[in-house]
C-alpha cells in the first residue's frame, strides 16, 4: 500500500490532507521525522502561514536537504498552498527569504486595485475560483490534474502567488482581480498547487487519487 508522509512543520491543514490520502486508499502519517519523510512513497508539503517561519522550521528540523534529495529520487513530491511557495527560489513576504529552490522562480503578493462598482480587491483571496489550461498546456492527461476539466472550481486561501521562471512548468492558471497567476505546476515528479485539493470536494479527491496512482507506478 502506498504510504504518504505529510510534512509537519507546524503550519497547515494537516488532518484534512491525511483524510484525503486515506480516502483514496493510501496510508498516511503526519510527521516531522527526517527518516520517515526520506523513505515515503509520496511526500506532501502542505501549509498555511508565514513563509519565513516555515523555512526556518524546515531548516531546524533538518528537512531542507531531505526534501531537495527527495525531489531527485523520482518519487512524487507535492506542494500545497504555502507548500507550493516553499518549493520556489525565494519569497518577498515581509522581506526576502530563500526557499527550497526546487522550482526556479519567485513568490509575490497580490496588489490591491479598484474593481467595478466602487469595490476594492480583497487580499487574501478566500474562496472558490476556477483553474484553466495554461497556454503552454494542451491538456492535463498524464499529469497530476488528469481527469479534471478546464474551468474546474477549486478552493483558495492566499495572499501570495508564484511566478515560475520557466513558464513551461505551469499546468493551470487562475485569474483574481486583474491578475492571472500560476495556480498549479509540474516539473517531472514535483507537483504543486496554490489551491487546496483536500478542501475542493470530488475534484480535489480525484487529484489525490492521481497522487496515489502515480506514486504506485514509481514503486512498481
Amino acid at each position: 500500500m502506498t504510504h504518504a508522509a505529510i510534512v509537519d512543520f507546524g503550519l497547515g491543514n494537516l488532518f484534512s490532507v491525511r483524510q484525503a490520502c486515506e480516502h483514496v486508499g493510501m496510508t498516511a502519517s503526519i510527521t516531522p521525522d527526517v527518516e520517515e519523510v526520506a523513505n515515503a512513497d509520496l511526500v506532501i508539503l502542505p501549509g498555511v502561514g508565514a513563509y519565513k517561519d516555515a523555512m526556518d522550521t524546515l531548516r531546524n528540523l533538518g528537512l531542507v536537504s531531505v526534501l531537495q534529495e527527495y525531489a531527485e529520487s523520482g518519487r512524487p513530491l507535492i506542494g500545497i498552498c504555502l507548500g507550493m511557495q516553499l518549493l520556489m527560489s525565494r519569497s518577498y513576504e515581509f522581506g526576502t527569504h530563500e526557499g527550497l529552490d526546487l522550482i526556479k522562480g519567485e513568490v509575490v503578493r497580490f496588489q490591491q486595485h479598484d474593481l467595478p462598482n466602487d469595490r476594492r480587491l480583497k487580499v487574501p483571496q478566500v474562496g472558490w475560483n476556477t483553474i484553466t489550461l495554461a497556454s503552454e498546456a494542451t491538456s492535463w492527461p498524464g499529469t497530476y490534474l488528469e481527469g479534471l476539466e478546464p474551468d474546474t472550481h477549486m478552493y483558495f486561501v492566499h495572499s501570495y502567488y508564484v511566478i515560475p521562471q520557466d513558464e513551461s512548468v505551469i499546468l493551470s492558471k487562475t485569474t483574481y482581480g486583474n491578475t492571472e497567476f500560476c495556480s498549479s505546476l509540474q516539473r517531472g515528479n514535483v507537483f504543486a498547487c496554490q489551491f487546496h485539493p483536500e478542501r475542493s470536494g470530488r475534484e480535489g479527491l480525484r487529484m489525490y487519487a492521481n497522487f496515489a496512482r502515480l506514486a504506485e507506478s514509481v514503486r512498481s
